[in-house]
């Protein structure tokens, strides 16, 4: 999963970046030419470590966010010109969105817009995600029609139905509705899957607060929640500057300063499960004296799906898989007492894998 980050300039996005993946990425605004910091987090996941000293694997794998640091948004933007060129590109592939805003005060880093307003820049940059949604359907609608003139059945019929469906995505996205609040059919989101409407997808604001307002964390929160509500959106209040200091601790130091903070979770446990809520995703696991192993897969997906996620080969001679729940394996000791229970299942392709499901897929090529 990719995770593109998103913000005004100094509103500290590449701070949290390094927060979340442990980086040492430079934090000083760069041009919107440069290449994107992109670093890799590991999923916490405390299930992994009690499966990790049951079965005694030679390694450990947890599941991976890739996060896309882009580079600052060009001179202009705000102005109702959309985003383009390179930017859309690398936002283009990503999963899901994670916009920075900024609620910090510091008189040595300007505002770009010279005062703090997180929610006019929630807005600046709805607007804008909106308008590069709005010129790729432009285009498109204006390949379709000039395709039309020459099509025939069925091509006509298809080309005519997507044109009334961008039409309908257009009148909405101009009543400031995103495209992942449209009531879209499973069929209309086939089809308008290859464009990567900016909108569609899921959207993380952070907001990112001074070490003297984490007393407030969810004060500003709920205050927020009106510019970025709706399904597919959610707000989450945490101090990048602090929250990178200390993924730079070593662990048990960073465990004992957070205690020291009251506890809680990190930055990048709070960012990953909302991401996981927003995207519908969730971990099952694949166990041997090999490798213990976390997947992510989208919620219900389809046993055979799932078995793609471990490889191919899985997938294509796909024949059943043994399915036991996390907690029954725990309580039975391993996969040989939940066996003697009858805890252990056997599952076939369509079976809808659940989070914490341990899953040993049988297969023939």
């Amino acid at each position: 999963m990719e995770t593109g980050i998103i913000g005004l300039p100094k509103s500290g996005k590449t701070t949290i970046f390094n927060a979340l993946t442990h980086g040492k990425a430079e934090t000083t605004a760069y041009s919107g030419g440069a290449a994107p910091n992109i670093g890799v987090a590991k999923v916490s996941d405390r299930r992994l470590q009690v499966l990790t000293d049951m079965f005694h694997p030679r390694r450990t794998v947890p599941a991976e966010i890739t996060y896309v640091d882009v580079a600052a948004f060009p001179r202009g933007f705000g102005k109702g010109e959309g985003i383009s060129g390179q930017l859309l590109g690398h936002l283009s592939r990503v999963d899901a969105l994670l916009h920075v805003v900024r609620v910090f005060e510091d008189d040595s880093i300007p505002h770009v817009e010279n005062s703090i307003d997180p929610a006019r820049d929630i807005l600046t940059f709805n607007m804008e995600l909106a308008f590069s949604d709005l010129a790729i359907q432009e285009r498109r609608l204006e390949r379709i029609v000039s395709s039309l003139k020459g099509a025939r059945s069925p091509e006509k019929e298809r080309l005519v139905k997507e044109q009334e469906l961008l039409g309908q995505i257009k009148s909405a996205l101009e009543k400031e509705i995103p495209v992942r609040e449209q009531k879209l059919s499973s069929d209309d989101m086939k089809l308008i899957s290859n464009y990567q409407f900016l909108t569609e997808k899921p959207l993380l604001v952070v907001a990112n607060i001074g070490e003297d307002q984490l007393s407030q964390t969810g004060q500003i929160e709920t205050g927020l929640r009106s510019s970025c509500s709706g399904p597919g959106c959610d707000v989450i209040a945490i101090c990048g500057k602090l929250e990178m200091e200390l993924s730079r601790l070593p662990d048990e130091e960073e465990k004992e300063f957070r205690s020291s903070l009251g506890g809680g979770e990190s930055a990048l446990e709070k960012v990953i499960g909302r991401t996981y809520g927003l995207l519908g995703l969730l971990s099952f696991f694949t166990v041997g004296s090999d490798e213990v192993r976390a997947w992510t897969v989208v919620r219900d997906s389809p046993a055979v799906k799932a078995a793609g996620k471990v490889h191919s080969d899985i997938e294509r001679g796909f024949i059943r898989a043994e399915v036991v729940a996390y907690e029954d394996l725990v309580k039975c000791g391993g996969i040989g007492g939940a066996r003697k229970q009858g805890l252990l299942r056997l599952e076939g392709k369509t079976y809808p894998v659940k989070d914490g499901d341990v899953i040993n897929f049988l297969f023939s090529v």
